[in-house]
């Protein structure tokens, strides 16, 4: 079982299950005993069986987009978004929507190949939980998750760009 990673970088076992997407053809398999992230758009098709359900959350993947649950994000008690690949940047938008335009509260979990060096524009684009790339020691994800003192930016964290804050 994987190591989440809280956003104030605590250390937690995942017992969440990130059910692949099914071949053509084939059902939706969910795991018997623990709870399971499915498909958002599979999630929506299936919203009758899922809904109002504490142990079924969903996940995006980087091509998804996540105006298909507008008005039902804050049905779901956990949102993954995976990140194929390091450099896909996809995901940080995803995120930043999922908090500021469809307000959802909930956890918001960074899935995929997630490094410790992202895990602070992650936190700021919304994100509350990290599942780190296997190869990567989580033992260190505190110190990453607020490595800058301060941020030029706004984000979802801070809605005033820093020149803003220093003359306030």
């Amino acid at each position: 079982m994987p190591e989440l990673i809280t956003a104030d970088g605590a250390l937690r076992q995942d017992d969440w299950v990130v059910v692949p997407r099914p071949e053509e053809g084939e059902a939706l398999a969910l795991p018997d005993d623990k709870p399971a992230l499915v498909p958002a758009d599979l999630w929506l098709e299936n919203e009758s069986t899922f809904a109002n359900r504490a142990d079924i959350g969903v996940w995006f993947d980087s091509h998804d987009e996540p105006e298909i649950l507008a008005g039902k994000v804050n049905e779901v008690p956990l949102i993954a978004v995976n990140f194929p690949r390091f450099v896909d940047g996809r995901g940080y938008s995803i995120g930043r929507l999922l908090r500021e335009r469809f307000g959802y509260e909930g956890d918001l979990r960074a899935i995929g190949d997630v490094l410790l060096d992202q895990l602070q524009f992650m936190k700021r684009c919304g994100f509350s939980t990290f599942v780190l790339r296997a190869d990567k020691d989580a033992s260190q994800a505190a110190r990453y998750l607020d490595f800058f003192s301060q941020t030029y930016q706004a984000a979802w964290d801070t809605d005033l760009p820093l020149f803003r804050r220093r003359a306030s």
